[in-house]
């Protein structure tokens, strides 16, 4: 008993640094000031409960107040503590010191391990949150529950698909891929044809991006109980692995895919000024994409699905998508619970966020209306991406576990892709190190590793 939980401290130990860490080397945030004590929308309802709530979705004041005017007993006070990495160090900054925490938290799917561990959010299933099961798409429920315990209400989501050119593919004759084969094929055309671009970019910084592409060929690095936080099983060196970073790896050395770091200012001119025929990219793209297109460039955008290994047996994949957490230094968790269960609770709201913020919502109502598959995107010549693309591939993703330390696996696969793509090594040596990192680095942290094919912990 001595041993578990000296190595469940090192465990939590180790997640509470790293997620400091990302704090403390991300960019300044956007936004209020990190506090529970300072509302930024109005409280409709100053007798009611009050529920802080820290999150950057565009739009959130607009949803916000939606949900304050239909709550007479529980009202939302809500402050932007920064996107992403900027969020999670001051919430890890609260979770060392014992209080500074909003009850209700937005965390990316992915990043909810790394805080399960800590013991910093509640299971809200005890609020009723396992009976909304079916009100969510498969992949986002499994997700943000593991076994019978909920850990956040999924909002939105990133199911991929493959924007692409139309102009540049018609014009050097080129049709665009339906496979990975056809994919290598097409960039060859279009070189051979002319095209002094590149088919795509292939970002080695690309975390979230890459572990998309691998789990496409059936990859599955983590196998993790959050019933037994310190055991956990890694397989990263995998065949399947191999066989997508060796594709890749390939395309780099024949001079058809560039590398540039994703989202910096030289990878954005590049998206929008015909250097890269194709974006793959999660339903959050298209948003993305437009906005830093010029409407007079004459470019023409199409988007299709992500390219198949086996097209007749499709895989969808997802990149990215947020959830709503109640922590457990809440004040009023059944009123917290409320607020993460509710927020985005009806199709009037979700309607604000699709078109106001951009999102691809997980919430199964809003997935089967009329209203969202039907939409027409003027980016896209009027093409309804949703019907076409993106919602076939969220009703096909089925969930994916991540480590209870991402952020330090993220940077190791950056350093080992990196490494790859600018020197000599190849695919096997990349994945042999970042497997041997990840085991080394959970060993040290106290962590019983279970390794190999169908690792469990």
């Amino acid at each position: 008993m001595r041993t578990t939980t000296r190595r469940r401290g090192a465990a939590l130990a180790a997640a509470l640094t790293l997620v400091a860490a990302l704090g403390g080397c991300a960019s300044g945030g956007t936004g209020a000031q990190a506090t529970t004590g300072s509302c930024t929308n109005e409280i409709v309802h100053p007798d009611a409960t009050q529920v802080t709530l820290w999150a950057w979705y565009p739009a959130v004041e607009t949803i916000v107040d939606r949900f304050n005017q239909s709550h007479e007993d529980v009202q939302v006070c809500w402050t932007n503590a920064g996107q992403g990495a900027d969020e999670y160090g001051k919430f890890s900054t609260a979770i060392e010191a014992g209080t500074g925490a909003p009850d209700v938290i937005q965390l990316e799917s992915e990043i909810l391990p790394t805080f399960t561990i800590l013991d910093a959010l509640v299971d809200l299933s005890e609020y009723g949150a396992g009976d909304m099961a079916d009100q969510f798409t498969e992949g986002a429920w499994t997700d943000v529950s593991d076994g019978d315990a909920v850990y956040a209400v999924p909002v939105d989501g990133g199911p991929v698909g493959m924007l692409y050119r139309a102009d540049i593919f018609e014009e050097h004759g080129v049709e665009p891929p339906t496979t990975w084969d056809e994919f290598a094929e097409a960039a060859q055309q279009l070189r051979d044809a002319g095209y002094d671009g590149y088919i795509t970019n292939y970002a080695t910084n690309g975390g979230a991006f890459n572990y998309a592409l691998f789990a496409q060929a059936g990859w599955e690095p983590f196998t993790y109980d959050s019933a037994r936080p310190d055991r956990i099983g890694i397989d990263v060196d995998t065949p399947e692995a191999r066989k997508v970073l060796a594709y890749w790896k390939d395309l780099v050395d024949r001079g058809l895919v560039s590398t540039d770091d994703a989202f910096t200012s030289d990878y954005n001119t590049s998206l929008v000024d015909g250097t890269y025929a194709v974006y793959i990219a999660a339903a959050w793209g298209p948003g993305y994409l437009s906005g830093l297109s010029d409407a007079d460039s004459g470019a023409r955008w199409a988007a299709a699905p992500l390219p198949q290994w086996d097209p007749e047996n499709p895989v969808a994949v997802n990149q990215g998508g947020s959830t709503l957490a109640v922590t457990s230094q809440a004040r009023d968790k059944e009123a917290a619970a409320t607020v993460a269960m509710e927020l985005f609770g009806d199709m009037d709201t979700w309607k604000v966020g699709v078109e106001d913020a951009g999102l691809f919502p997980q919430w199964e109502p809003m997935l089967g209306s009329d209203w969202f598959r039907d939409r027409e995107d003027p980016f896209f010549g009027g093409q309804r991406t949703n019907a076409d693309v993106f919602l076939d591939a969220a009703a096909g993703y089925e969930g994916f576990t991540f480590s209870p330390f991402q952020v330090y696996a993220y940077d190791r696969q950056t350093q080992a892709l990196y490494d790859m793509v600018e020197g000599d090594g190849d695919a096997a040596d990349a994945l042999a190190t970042i497997q041997d990192s990840l085991v080394r680095y959970a060993e040290q942290q106290g962590f019983t590793v279970e390794r190999g094919p169908g690792s469990t912990p």
